[in-house]
């Protein structure tokens, strides 16, 4: 017997659940199917962060923002060559998601200034916390069952072509289920499938693969066989800040340049200005002898660390042994294995620049246009190795601002909806930091309120 309901939600991380608990708001029956084990895929890996204006916590850190300063800069970090109506939803809808996400439990702990934004708006969760309060108010609903552990294979489309059924996998059987108003794909990027990534991302090769283990791009796949289009290939780009060691089971990052480091490569020199976004520093490491770069700070960007957080507790990974610690340059260069009169003329050339305001990178804030250059020359010295990862893919199928999936001809595909990482259009160029967890929660909600509104005819 073909299970029948109103909405079926392919994948659990933070669009699936978003959705899920979207839908339960409004009384919607609700199929969620999730082909692993437990809820919450590459969201749990991500850094943390969801990009917000106007908020409380920032009004409280004496912060004055806007959803119109927002827009601006995702546009501007994009680019241009992201889609406007895409992002102008998310500024319209930013605000309120914000406030939905913390009634319903989700826990925002801090705002930090983060790559891409002109004022501090990373958002802080713990994105294990948000994952499970989202999933309980869900179920909790009595409307939303949570099935994992099953695969959906294809998608299949009604005799008038619109897309209403969804095959799937479950303890070695094979099950039917339909959807009256309609399917939602939030299956994840495909970060983990060295054949797409060499299909459509070969300068890529040189990145450590860290993406959560079901992104193999399955979801995509589903949607361009319905017809769909997709968007944003050319910009794909790896995320810089990763130990090497960040392909096990610890996925350790620093972004220690967003404090003040430099960043140099295997002959102790700099190449790149670190305030830029670290989807176009990755582009930059990569291009270095082997992908290996260095990050080198002082004991100032040591002390800006802030304990607790994913991508700025120094002092964590000091304890770790990831990061190396030395009285002098010459020392920290030794343990390195770097040239000590290069790293020491490298060290000495940039804080001239600092103090001149010349740098040869054009240099001249911390992050995008916040923050002032510090000059390092306060003693010990760290470092710490950093290659360039695939964590997230953030190209593929094309939506419209309902997210609503396109064919190649910009018409929406009946009953087919998309949100999250598989999504294209949105980034552009260059990546924002806390823009994906932000558009997953946003366009999963409202690809539910757009389906809600349709309907299969009888």
């Amino acid at each position: 017997m073909v299970q029948r309901v109103d909405l079926i939600i392919v994948g659990a991380g933070m669009a699936g659940l978003s959705a899920a608990a979207e839908a339960a708001d409004h009384g919607a029956s609700v199929l969620v199917l999730e082909k692993e084990a437990e809820c919450g895929g590459s969201s749990l890996l991500s850094g943390r962060y969801m990009a917000f204006a106007g908020t409380d916590l920032q009004e409280a850190a004496g912060f004055d923002d806007t959803s119109e300063s927002l827009v601006a800069d995702m546009l501007a970090v994009g680019e241009g060559k992201n889609e406007p109506a895409l992002v102008g939803a998310y500024g319209r809808h930013q605000l309120e998601t914000y406030r939905w996400l913390k009634a319903k439990g989700v826990q925002f702990h801090a705002v930090q200034a983060v790559s891409g934004h002109s004022i501090p708006r990373g958002h802080q969760i713990t994105p294990a916390q948000a994952i499970e309060t989202l999933k309980q108010s869900a179920i909790a609903s009595g409307k939303v069952e949570v099935l994992t552990e099953a695969p959906v294979k294809r998608l299949k489309k009604n005799a008038e072509g619109r897309v209403t059924t969804v095959v799937y996998e479950q303890e070695g059987a094979v099950f039917e289920a339909e959807a009256t108003h309609g399917i939602l794909l939030t299956a994840g990027g495909f970060s983990r499938s060295q054949q797409l990534l060499s299909d459509v991302a070969p300068q890529l090769d040189g990145a450590i693969r860290i993406g959560g283990k079901g992104n193999v791009g399955d979801g995509i796949r589903m949607a361009v066989e319905q017809g769909a289009w997709t968007r944003d290939y050319a910009y794909l780009k790896g995320t810089y800040g990763f130990h090497p060691t960040a392909d096990g089971p610890r996925k350790s990052q620093a972004l220690a340049f967003y404090k003040g480091a430099i960043i140099v490569n295997k002959e102790a020199k700099r190449f790149v200005n670190e305030s830029i976004s670290y989807k176009l520093i990755g582009t930059e490491a990569l291009r270095q002898e082997k992908g290996e770069t260095y990050q080198i700070w002082d004991q100032d960007v040591m002390d800006a660390g802030v304990e607790g957080d994913a991508l700025y507790d120094f002092r964590k990974l000091l304890d770790l042994g990831l990061i190396e610690s030395a009285p002098s340059l010459e020392a920290l260069a030794a343990r390195m294995n770097l040239p000590a009169d290069a790293l020491k003329k490298t060290v000495s050339g940039y804080n001239a620049a600092v103090r001149n305001d010349n740098d040869v990178f054009g240099r001249r804030t911390l992050t995008h246009h916040f923050g002032k250059p510090v000059v390092l020359d306060r003693a010990p010295f760290y470092a710490m190795r950093t290659r360039v990862a695939m964590l997230a893919t953030y190209a593929g199928v094309a939506v419209n601002e309902q997210a609503q999936v396109l064919n190649p001809f910009g018409e929406t595909i009946e009953g087919l909806f998309a949100a999250g990482e598989m999504v294209g259009g949105f980034h552009g160029a260059g990546y924002m930091t806390g823009s994906s967890l932000g558009k997953a929660a946003i366009f999963g909600r409202i690809a539910v309120r757009t389906a809600l509104k349709s309907a299969v005819v009888s």
